[in-house]
Formats: C-alpha cells, structure tokens, sequence
C-alpha cells in the first residue's frame, strides 16, 4: 500500500507528528511525508490513504491570517518559536480550495493546546470532513495531538503518534478489499 501523510506546520510540531504517523504506518507501506505545498495530485493519484494534518489556530483550520500571526509571534525578540521551513507557504485550507476528487482512504490529524476540545477547538474535525468531501473514506476518527502554551509537543505525542500511524496501517489491509 502506498500512503501519502500531508502536513501544515509552523513552529515544527505538526512535522514532527507527520514524521511519526509516517514512521508507524511505515511497516510494510509504502509512505510519503509531504508538506502542503507538495501535494501534487498525481502524488495522491498514487495513494491508497491520505492522512492531512495541520495546527489548531482559533478553534479550528488554519487560515491566511492566522498562519502569518503565528509566523509574528515567532519573529518577535525572545520568542523562544523557531519556524519549521514550509511555515510561510500554503496552509490545508488553501489545498482543499484546489485539491481535486481523490480516491481511496482518509485520516486527519491536528496538533492543538492541551486542555479540553471544547476550549481550544481542533482542526482536525474539518480537516476530517474535507477529506470526506473530496472523495475520501474514513478509515480511522481524526486525532489530536497536544502542544504546551510555550508552543512545544507535549512528552510521549510523538510515541503515541507513531502508534496510532501503526493502528492506521493495521486497517489498510482490510479496507483496502472493502473498495
């Protein structure tokens, strides 16, 4: 199976969580990380899951506005933030306005504050329901990984990440004789 997981980051978190999805979906699978920008549709003309993921900003999806306050707040002086390469590019939401239909498998992903969904929000609902609407099955419920207030993964987000990028590949066999 070949699997393609596309990411949006700005301070390099919603990278990292690619990265290990990738790295348990990896036994066995064909997998490719991408950033947004990369995600050409003869790359996912390829694929028999796509998993999409992003940072949770005001609630939900990235926008244009929000990803540039994101991309201030890690110029300013003793910020602490170091932005992640592809963080000035196209955000998720940009992609789905020109992505195409898509065939096959679906799975989404956030990165978002640690405190309840109903506070922070999540990204990966929509991220989750554009997938659906592009064509994609559901192969597995969105998920959310966790980030500090200093904007740092929470420990064990990468580990459980990587298990999950596992529990994902464990479905594709069988959802794949199901299309």
């Amino acid at each position: 199976m070949r699997a393609i997981v596309i990411y949006e980051s700005i301070y390099g978190n919603t990278h990292a969580i690619a990265d290990a999805i990738a790295r348990g979906l990896g036994q066995g699978n064909e997998v490719a990380v991408v950033q947004v920008a990369e995600a050409s549709p003869e790359l996912l003309a390829e694929a028999s899951l796509v998993v999409a993921g992003g940072p949770t900003h005001v609630h939900g999806m990235s926008g244009a506005r929000s990803r540039q306050a994101a991309v201030d707040a890690a110029r300013k002086d003793g910020s602490g933030l170091t932005l992640d390469a592809p963080a000035e590019g196209p955000g998720l939401r940009d992609w789905f306005g020109t992505a195409g239909r898509m065939h096959g498998w679906g799975a989404a992903f956030d990165t978002r504050l640690d405190g309840p969904a109903v506070l922070t929000g999540h990204a990966s609902k929509t991220i989750a329901k554009l997938l659906q609407r592009h064509g994609l099955a559901e192969l597995a419920p969105a998920q959310s990984f966790l980030v500090s207030k200093d904007n740092r993964l929470r420990p064990g987000e990468e580990d459980r990440a990587e298990q999950w990028g596992r529990e994902l590949a464990a479905k594709l066999p069988a959802a794949a004789a199901s299309l």
